[in-house]
């Protein structure tokens, strides 16, 4: 069996008596340029964008970053045609790369994520969440100051992209999330994962405190159009949903909830799995996610076997901090408990796996750095994968595409 690891396979022996297969349903049932132009000219609520825009001086589409499935290039050449036919010009748009606090894009790496016509025609930029880049615009009710980029504040026309698949912080990513944490400032994005300390969100429902957080800056900061897909893990589109921003984001949650979740039957000894390539195993700071998927199929005791190329290490410059300086991963927990640090709060999520499973990596990461983060380096991961299945006390699954590949709840 093919095993997808970075931009290329890994094949892995596999026996239909031996080896479960855990996958969710990834086909797609139309052709992208159908459900885009479907979900473009009759929006789940309110007007269509060609209509919507008529009269605006000034667009800003907020399009996900590199380590999101969201296959902007798709779809921003419809949405620039609607803009275009409502009378808005291209040097009056502009597409804002909503990183949140991951690390900005390259050019070369925008134009990847936009086409090389679209970066051509429209100011294609990177979100900045320093706080002189952002401007103060409320506090919600948990005490989350929202700030934001001043470019999405200067346009009367804001349209959020993003694709929609479970989330373990806030329930279902795509929606709201576009413009916080996307284009928020680092004060506001720790505010809101900070209440992951009091509050907990089920997999794929939006109905809860930290999810209700980020909606409350829309009451200072409106989308006026939001534009969602469902995608798998190659960027292709199983679904569209665009309008009015709660009802488009609901009826996309319902796709995903179809498409993501498979029921936990069975728990294994073995699950070896992969976030699903480039760009989920970029680095360990996604890949974290995919762990968390496959735990919850794994036996209490059990091991998981990580393929994650990882060629951005760790991902996360304070992630890293963490590991290297303090090391002590229970201590590292011990002082989050007490003070929530972005970043660093990746660490009490694998400390939830590693104090249940053991963690084998094979990645492009040094030994001594897979080591620090409590893993177990492994070599060769077809001898080490061979010599395991088959046997009768060793219950072995495979999740191929494990960031997409959701426990039911």
């Amino acid at each position: 069996m093919l095993f997808p690891y970075g931009h290329g396979q890994i094949e892995l022996p596999f026996c239909v008596d031996t080896v479960d297969l855990l996958a969710y349903h990834s086909k797609p049932e139309q052709t992208a340029s159908a459900l885009i132009r479907q979900a473009l000219e009759q929006p789940v609520a309110g007007m269509p964008l060609k209509e919507l825009a008529v009269g605006r001086k000034r667009a800003v589409i907020l399009i996900s970053d590199g380590t999101r499935l969201s296959p902007s290039r798709l779809f921003l050449p419809a949405l620039l045609d609607a803009l275009n036919e409502a009378g808005l010009d291209d040097d009056r748009i502009r597409i804002i790369v909503a990183l949140g606090m991951h690390r900005k894009h390259t050019e070369k790496e925008r134009i990847q994520l936009v086409g090389e016509d679209i970066y051509r025609r429209v100011a294609v930029v990177n979100h900045s969440p320093l706080s002189e880049h952002c401007i103060h615009v409320g506090t919600t009710a948990q005490g989350t100051p929202i700030e934001l980029n001043r470019l999405v504040l200067q346009a009367d026309l804001l349209i959020a992209t993003g694709n929609i698949e479970p989330h373990r912080l806030v329930g279902v990513s795509g929606g709201v999330k576009a413009l916080v944490p996307g284009v928020a400032s680092k004060r506001c994005i720790q505010a809101n994962h900070a209440l992951s300390q009091r509050f907990r969100a089920s997999l794929g429902d939006p109905d809860n405190p930290i999810h209700r957080d980020l909606e409350e800056a829309l009451r200072f900061v409106p989308i006026h159009f939001l534009f969602n897909v469902v995608a798998n893990h190659h960027g292709e589109l199983l679904g569209a949903y665009a309008g009015e921003p709660a009802a488009a984001h609901r009826r996309g949650l319902e796709e995903a909830r179809s498409r993501f979740f498979i029921p936990v039957d069975r728990t294994y000894d073995l699950v070896v799995v992969s976030p699903g390539g480039h760009p989920k195993d970029a680095q360990l700071y996604q890949a974290v996610k995919t762990l968390q998927n496959a735990a919850a199929f794994t036996k209490p005791g059990g091991s998981i076997m990580l393929l994650s190329r990882c060629e951005e290490l760790f991902g996360n410059g304070m992630l890293q901090y963490w590991l290297e300086t303090v090391g002590d991963r229970a201590e590292i927990v011990a002082r989050l408990q007490q003070q929530f640090v972005l970043g660093a709060h990746k660490i009490a999520h694998m400390e939830s796996i590693l104090s249940r499973h053991t963690v084998y990596l094979y990645s492009q990461m040094p030994e001594a750095l897979v080591e620090l983060a409590g893993f177990i380096p492994v070599a060769n991961v077809q001898e080490w994968v061979q010599a395991r299945i088959g046997r009768d006390e060793c219950r072995v699954a495979y999740m191929p595409y494990g960031a997409l590949t959701f426990p039911s709840p």
